[in-house]
């Protein structure tokens, strides 16, 4: 297929770039934000300002700048923010990345408190799919703390993104209100847009994984034949168990972030355990993560390729 204005082969069928535009359109108006893209210097330096009191950071301290922000958008990458009544309650960045994949790296997103609880960061990050696509972009990583167990939901389950790697203080000390000062552990995350998981996670209806606990098997060690290779004790920190079996769940506690304040030392032995034991499975050669269940734990198979 090839775009007759330029002569350059196209990459995404229209087809999918119109399913992304219209799941995209739905989200916004389910939200109730009109969701734009942003060049110019005044709304830049609002997004600037909304991640810095997102990550509770000081004037000055944002975790990306105005100019940055300027400088991303003149070389043609996507930053994006949602509105409602003229209030900016949200905003996604991303920046081109491995021109071999056609990729793009969504570096940073958020949504102000006020807007949280509507669907703004879904349908921000459904905009940017439809942009990417629209671009001839297919693929779209990006990075989250594995220990935040809404964020690990938000991504792997209601987006149906799937882990590529961890990746041990990928950015060493933060520093700001949310990630603390400690280790900052990262997945990289693939967002494979035009896979048709994808497109029915953006239609609303994202891939399931659920696993009861079987009457009369061990809870502690087993779930419905999988076994646990982390769970959360009795006294809210890390258990580790077997990790055998075609099936592994990994567990993280339910609020890492105020695990942080109340208990920084548990924090630690959190993010210890969790490194350990998933960066260990997923090194393994026939493994990956399949993904989150609503019991707040990663689903990781060895027979996926079979």
């Amino acid at each position: 297929m090839t775009d007759l204005a330029t002569n350059v082969p196209r990459l995404v069928s229209p087809a999918v770039q119109a399913e992304a535009a219209a799941a995209a359109t739905l989200a916004a108006a389910a939200s109730r934000v009109v969701i734009r893209d942003l060049s110019d210097v005044a709304e830049l330096a609002e997004v600037a300002g909304l991640f810095g009191s997102i990550w509770q950071r000081g004037a000055g301290a944002e975790p990306v700048t105005t100019e940055l922000l300027r400088a991303m958008t003149s070389a043609g990458n996507p930053v994006a923010g949602a509105y409602e009544d003229g209030e900016l309650l949200g905003a996604c960045v991303g920046f081109f990345g491995n021109p071999a994949e056609a990729s793009l790296h969504s570096h940073i997103a958020g949504v102000a408190p006020r807007g949280r609880g509507r669907g703004i960061g879904f349908a921000l990050k459904l905009h940017q799919r439809a942009w990417a696509l629209l671009h001839d972009v297919s693929l779209v990583t990006w990075t989250f703390d594995p220990l935040v167990r809404r964020n690990a939901h938000f991504n792997l389950a209601k987006l149906a993104a799937r882990p590529a790697c961890y990746l041990p203080d990928f950015y060493g000390p933060m520093r700001d209100g949310i990630n603390g000062s400690g280790e900052s552990d990262r997945l990289l995350v693939r967002w494979e847009l035009a896979d048709p998981a994808v497109s029915t996670a953006a239609r609303g209806e994202p891939p399931r994984v659920h696993i009861d606990v079987d009457v009369g098997v061990d809870a502690d060690t087993k779930v419905n034949g999988a076994a646990l290779a982390l769970s959360v004790g009795l006294d809210g920190g890390p258990r580790t168990g077997p990790a055998d079996g075609p099936v592994v769940l990994v567990a993280v506690p339910p609020d890492i972030e105020a695990l942080r304040r109340t208990d920084p030392g548990r924090s630690r032995a959190w993010r210890h355990a969790l490194r350990e034991v998933l960066s260990g499975l997923m090194a393994e050669e026939e493994t990956k993560v399949v993904g989150f269940d609503g019991a707040g734990r990663y689903v990781i198979s060895r027979e996926w390729s079979t």
